[in-house]
């Protein structure tokens, strides 16, 4: 079970880093340029592909905290997956339930403002991605160190 943990402790923050970068930062810009989306249809996705994100990215923060358990990992490990659980949940708490009313009122046929919260969440989203490169190193190392 201890083996089993630490191998899943190892990807787990990558394919979490991965899907971060795929969607946040290459799939989320893009669709709007696709020929014939409108502004409600990329909404429309977006708001699909992101709750579909987060609720992955919800379990694969679930599944690092017990490999963490079981393995017994430092305090740094810790401190970094704290942190990266963290900007998710401020994501999905406190900015994406704004963000999904002002997608709401323009699905709606509304004029709504330009909202800063878009920038905020993509910071966090920055964040997120440097903590679980960082992450992903703290808790390679100890495997690193048994290697040389």
């Amino acid at each position: 079970m201890t083996e089993t943990a630490r191998y899943l402790q190892l990807f787990a923050p990558m394919l979490w880093l991965g899907m971060v970068a795929a969607i946040s930062f290459l799939e989320a810009p893009i669709k709007f340029r696709a020929p014939g989306i409108t502004l409600a249809l990329g909404l429309g996705i977006g708001r699909l592909v992101f709750r579909a994100l987060n609720a992955a990215e919800a379990v694969l923060a679930g599944v690092l905290v017990i490999c963490c358990l079981i393995v017994n990992s430092s305090a740094t490990g810790w401190a970094l997956l704290i942190a990266a659980v963290a900007a998710l949940t401020i994501q999905i708490g406190v900015v994406r339930p704004p963000l999904s009313r002002r997608s709401d009122r323009i699905l709606a046929g509304e004029d709504a403002p330009r909202s800063h919260l878009h920038l905020i969440y993509i910071g966090l989203e920055v964040v997120k991605v440097g903590l679980l490169v960082a992450l992903a190193l703290a808790l390679t190392h100890p495997v690193l160190d048994r290697l040389a």
